[in-house]
């Protein structure tokens, strides 16, 4: 069984897969924000990625490293404040380079370690009112690619570029029957995602069957970035 690091196991993404590894008996070491955690893990801790704390529930060594903290800040480029890119950035890219730096040296342990990161489909594909947070991502794309080689052959680092998937922080976008149809809608195969279909992938990434991948950005979301539906 292996050791694995879940910043961000509140709710969505991140309780699912610690759900998940949990049941399967894996260690589990998981952050959460305000909200406290509704499993039972091995450890835990409050850790917000805009301040400096320290990790303190790393082990002595570590399997893998998911990071899932995320952000939807949709509004017209004009309007979006300096602070809140900043915000942004510290979520989804800062947060993600602290958490690396401070779990880096027991990753190294590990046989075959691996790291997974979130970016989005707005990377890929420019979308109106998403400057703030495609440009976030954008950096972990860069930041996947980058790490995946200077840690290679020891360590595999990977990214998840969803669509809109159906968990709390996408909640305002799907809050009535009419919202979810039109998400439904945008995509080719005319439905958005579930938490299972992320935390399939993440177990993917994670395990033996994806041991000759890294570097590399798995596009999860429907088909909406490499297809365009009739």
């Amino acid at each position: 069984m292996s050791n694995y690091l879940i910043i961000g196991a509140s709710s969505g993404i991140g309780e699912g897969i610690a759900r998940k590894l949990k049941e399967e008996g894996h260690s589990i070491f998981a952050t959460h924000n305000k909200k406290s955690l509704e499993i039972e893990v091995d450890a835990s801790q409050q850790w917000d990625a805009n301040s400096d704390s320290e990790l303190e529930i790393i082990p002595d060594q570590l399997d893998g490293l998911i990071y899932c903290p995320g952000t939807i800040n949709l509004k017209p480029f004009h309007r979006i404040k300096a602070e809140e890119f900043q915000e942004e950035m510290n979520i989804n890219y800062f947060g993600a380079v602290k958490a690396i730096q401070q779990s880096l040296k027991v990753l190294k342990k590990s046989d075959q370690a691996s790291i997974v990161l979130f970016s989005t489909v707005a990377v890929q594909n420019g979308m109106p009112f998403h400057a703030s947070i495609a440009s976030a991502k954008g950096a972990i794309e860069g930041l996947t690619r980058t790490l995946a080689a200077e840690f290679a052959p020891k360590i595999r680092v990977n990214a998840i570029a969803p669509s809109i998937t159906d968990t709390p922080l996408a909640e305002k976008l799907l809050s009535n029957d009419d919202k979810r149809k039109a998400s439904e809608d945008r995509h080719p195969l005319k439905k958005i995602g579930t938490v299972e279909d992320i935390t399939n992938a993440i177990e993917y990434l994670l395990g033996e069957k994806s041991k000759w991948m890294t570097g590399q950005i798995l596009h999860l979301d429907g088909g909406m970035s490499s297809t365009r539906p009739l």
